[in-house]
């Protein structure tokens, strides 16, 4: 087989390192500059050629630069007659624009999987969309993974008499379905109307919560205004205290002490797609490099990715790492 590199853009090195551990293979080095006039420049300081490259990087704050920085490490692989380019986006930020839902709007995550092909782009390996549709959005191959199987696992073993997951929209009550078999838990969902992207209203709880300790499982926390609204009806509707896990934990802004602070939170779990925040040391966070270096060996050996979210638990699938020496 090829033999494969992989280089990491600047956003989040930290996980580029634990997904190469997990692979066996070593980070190769690339280095980014800036121009006086504030344009970046990427090179690869690693053979490219007739090898498979693995870049990755999240598009996460600061997103435009990770963005562009991806663009060029792309562009710079494909001039140095790699055999193919997958692009790694363990989050994918512009996938919350994916609709024209207001006159004369852009549609980001079409643009941007756009400028991923025409960079010169052969797969994308990403993890869970904000909105699916965004999948297809692509003209490229997309490997799309969860982590419910992983964030599932840090509520094993934990009593969980009187509880149940919690959706803080009927959009993503799907996912928390999956989520809640995986618990043996039963659902509920908030009904939401988002009246700006950092004001939300949440007016109902469908499903029973009175009385129960709340697993709330959401994609992404940006702000945490929707967490707090939701937090606000289920104390409404009786429920006692909540347990808080995504994804994607951005935190942005506010979040970190709405959260930290809010007396309803018993704990908040997250992976490692995008950095941590600083100073929240009780943040629990679970790590996905596993999860993505075993979905690289199987792009790379040509064998199923599919079979490794075979009910819904990408954590139990049978792995087939080690490949590389």
């Amino acid at each position: 087989m090829r033999e494969i590199v992989v280089f990491s853009g600047a956003n989040h090195p930290v996980l580029a390192e634990r997904i190469c551990d997990a692979l066996g293979v070593p980070l190769a080095a690339s280095h980014t500059s800036r121009f006086s006039n504030d344009c970046l420049q990427a090179q690869l300081l690693a053979n490219c050629r007739q090898r498979d490259v693995y870049i990755i990087q999240s598009i996460a704050p600061p997103t435009q630069e990770a963005l562009m920085e991806l663009l060029l490490m792309i562009d710079a692989a494909k001039g140095a007659s790699a055999a193919q380019i997958t692009a790694v986006v363990p989050h994918f930020a512009y996938a919350r624009s994916d609709k024209k839902d207001a006159s004369r709007i852009s549609l980001g995550g079409r643009l941007v999987a756009d400028m991923l092909g025409a960079a010169g782009v052969d797969r994308v390996l990403t993890m869970t969309l904000h909105a699916p549709q965004v999948h297809g959005f692509f003209r490229v191959p997309v490997d799309h993974l969860t982590a419910i199987g992983i964030l599932a696992d840090h509520f094993r073993g934990d009593d969980l008499s009187d509880s149940v997951v919690v959706s803080p929209d009927l959009g993503n009550a799907k996912t928390a379905t999956q989520f809640s078999r995986l618990l043996g838990l039963p659902v509920a969902a908030g009904s939401k109307q988002r009246k700006a992207d950092d004001k939300v209203v949440i007016d109902a709880i469908v499903g029973d919560v009175s009385g129960k300790r709340a697993i709330i499982l959401d994609d992404e926390i940006a702000t945490g205004g929707s967490i707090i609204e939701l937090l606000d009806r289920l104390k409404d509707f009786g429920c006692t205290e909540a347990a808080v896990a995504c994804t994607h934990g951005l935190f942005r802004g506010q979040a970190v002490e709405r959260l930290s602070t809010h007396p309803m939170i018993s704990q908040v779990i997250t992976t490692d797609t995008v950095p941590e925040p600083p100073g929240w040391p009780q943040l629990r966070i679970r790590s996905v490099a596993g999860l993505f270096a075993e979905a690289i060996y199987r792009i790379h050996a040509g064998t199923s990715i599919s079979t490794l979210f075979d009910g819904v638990d990408p954590m139990h699938a049978p792995p087939q790492l080690p490949l590389f020496p």
